[in-house]
């Protein structure tokens, strides 16, 4: 079985490209995943064929690379408008990661709503590849009536819902298609040396040659070519096939990748893990691509014997009990599979690191609406997690709720849709408490004594304690210059476990930080004093000091990495500006051609704005990474909001 991924923005007609591909030569067998990757399985030129159709919204992009895991090629299937080029940058940024081979598709060619090579222009500017056009369309006033072969030189007319019929290269057409052979070939010629010498001496190379230079070139990944069509109306559908057929590598060549790229011998590779998602009654399905003969139910994968091998179409078992090297399977009853991962027999090996998906930039609470649901809400959140690696899952600090970080508010949709549909759980979604901490702005001095009688024993301690302010980051600090005995040295420590008790909460109802106590003297008494009456005394006196200390209101600020493509790196100035941040300044990102990483801090109060800015900004292509920076004052009418709202007012509203 050959398998390749069609991947690429969102109303690019990528579904119905693979639904026409499939119905070429039969009926197509497909299936679908929660999470939004179809499978389509097919005959075409008497071999089996597996194709995966990925989700269009960055918000799913994990999943396309995953699937790219699994490829012998792909299919970046784009619109024919230049303006739109940019909304395919995310999948050329993760295909040229990959390393996978590809053949761009301009789609919908029968909206006149730009030039091709413009189109190829615009897309060029996030591509280290050449892109090479193999066709060009042939129009008639405004309208595409079909396409021109560069290496044939054979001209074929569309029909509707049906392959394209042979006809005369019309005269208009002539000059242009000679000026885009000519580019053609110089583009070949830079990869095989015969093809140069004939061009230097002026021959016209027979065409047979040259599809063999530009199989081999696209084997290698040197360049992407490029092909024309509307597949909403069948047309170019069939060229792109052939061209699938005869250029694209085959799975020999995908496990050599995987190998290099993980860093294993070629020998020991059996398999690759691409997708999983969970189903009812089934559980836990994972898709795996067989690489080498061997694989079957009961045999060692990934350290542990594959449970039962499905059909991954229909969800039957198998036909043959062994999967041939290429064949696509579904693995039901494997939870030990990890995904993605690169399968040997005796363990799962790390994917590469270009499969890393984008940082998640929403965080939210879910809450189940039933109380019984609550520990089944957690488990079922982890299980999500191993299938959906743009899904981070954590305990929220402090209360220990059930916090997710999704790529957006499309991927928490599906996500609380998954939870309903498959785990039966009902969950409401809000924010994250905000992390704000409090500090002291002047030094204060208390002397605090414990004393309480209850029939027995007592309890005694007496302290003289300063608090003062810290370096900003200098943390708690606790020292003491008692003399004389006046505080016994045992119970020196218990003050100090006190005086850190007082930090969990300040008098504007946060944790304090960047506060120093200073233990100067006290009293004890021989029979009442113990641990826990100066541990009282040190919190309740240390307490006391804060409340005199002129406490200010401390907010997160956070650094923040903005991964944009470089069109977009001029709104961002105002953006952070909105939003009280300030610009760091940006770079070009080295990895990745045509996208800047701009960096910034920011509150963490913004960071959900910002993200709302960033994907209207950057039409949902743009995500960030963050990490805590430091804590820094906050006062005014926006301080006394926040101590409203969470804070010591908090609980009296």
């Amino acid at each position: 079985m050959r398998c390749f991924t069609v991947l690429g923005p969102s109303q690019t007609g990528k579904s119905t490209l693979v639904e026409k591909l499939g119905l070429l030569e039969g009926q197509p067998r497909k299936s679908a995943s929660p999470y939004g990757l179809s499978l389509t399985e097919f005959e075409f030129g008497n071999e089996e064929w597996c194709a995966l159709d990925t989700p269009g919204t960055n918000e799913a992009l994990a999943h396309a690379q995953d699937a790219l895991l699994a490829s012998d090629a792909c299919v970046l299937c784009v619109s024919p408008v230049p303006e739109e080029a940019v909304l395919a940058a995310p999948y050329l940024k993760a295909i040229e990661a990959s390393g996978t081979p590809c053949i761009l598709f301009v789609n919908r060619m029968d909206e006149p709503r730009g030039r091709l090579r413009d189109v190829v222009a615009a897309l060029q500017d996030y591509s280290n590849h050449p892109f090479v056009l193999r066709q060009i369309p042939i129009r008639e006033g405004d309208k595409i009536i079909g396409s021109c072969d560069l290496i044939s030189e054979r001209a074929w007319r569309y029909r509707e819902g049906q392959t394209s019929a042979l006809f005369e290269l019309p005269e208009s057409v002539v000059e242009r298609e000679h000026e885009a052979r000519t580019e053609l070939l110089e583009h070949l010629s830079e990869f095989d040396d015969w093809l140069l010498e004939e061009l230097i001496e002026d021959r016209e190379p027979a065409s047979d040659a040259i599809y063999t230079i530009s199989t081999r070139v696209l084997s290698e990944n040197k360049i992407i070519p490029v092909l024309v069509g509307a597949a909403s109306h069948s047309n170019g559908i069939l060229r792109l096939m052939k061209a699938l057929r005869h250029d694209a590598p085959r799975v020999d060549a995908l496990r050599k990748r995987l190998a290099t790229a993980g860093g294993i011998a070629d020998a020991t590779l059996s398999a690759v893990s691409f997708h999983a998602h969970h189903r009812p009654s089934v559980g836990k399905t994972v898709l795996v691509r067989a690489l080498e003969n061997g694989v079957k139910q009961g045999a060692m994968l990934g350290g542990a014997g594959l449970g039962a091998l499905q059909d991954p179409a229909n969800g039957r078992p198998l036909a043959s009990a062994t999967p041939a090297p290429g064949q696509v399977f579904a693995a039901v009853k494997s939870d030990h599979l990890v995904v993605p991962s690169l399968l040997t027999t005796n363990a799962a090996v790390a994917p590469p690191e270009w499969t890393t998906p984008p940082t998640p930039m929403m965080e939210r609470i879910l809450v189940p609406e039933s109380e019984r649901d609550e520990t089944k809400l957690s488990e079922t959140l982890a299980k999500l997690s191993e299938t959906d690696r743009g899904l981070k899952v954590m305990q929220e600090e402090g209360t220990g709720a059930q916090l997710v970080c999704a790529q957006g508010p499309v991927h928490l949709r599906d996500l609380c849709r998954t939870l309903s549909d498959i785990f039966h759980v009902e969950v409401s979604e809000q924010p994250p408490s905000p992390i704000y901490r409090e500090t002291i702005s002047k030094s204060s001095d208390v002397h605090y004594r414990h004393r309480k009688q209850t029939g027995g024993a007592g309890q005694f301690a007496d302290v003289k304690l300063s608090v003062h302010p810290n370096e900003r980051g200098g943390g708690f600090t606790f020292a003491e210059t008692v003399k004389g005995g006046a505080v016994p040295r045992n119970f020196i420590p218990a003050v100090e476990a006190g005086a850190r008790e007082a930090m969990d909460k300040g008098p504007l109802g946060f944790k304090v930080i960047d506060v120093g106590v200073m233990l100067t003297d006290g009293q004890h008494h021989s029979v009442d004093s113990s641990e826990y009456a100066f541990r009282t005394a040190g919190k309740m006196g240390v307490r006391q000091a804060l409340s005199q200390a002129s406490a200010v209101l401390m907010q997160p600020i956070f650094r923040v990495e903005i991964h944009i493509p470089s069109i977009y790196s001029g709104s961002l100035v105002p953006i952070v500006s909105t939003l009280k941040g300030q610009v760091l300044g940006f770079d070009r990102d080295e990895g990745a051609k045509g996208w800047d990483i701009f960096r910034a801090l920011i509150p963490g109060s913004a960071l959900d704005d910002l993200a709302r800015s960033l994907r209207s900004a950057t039409q949902g292509i743009g995500f960030f990474s963050k990490g805590f920076d430091h804590f820094e004052e906050l006062y005014g009418k926006e301080a006394q909001s926040v101590i409203t709202a969470h804070g010591t007012h908090a609980n009296e509203h």
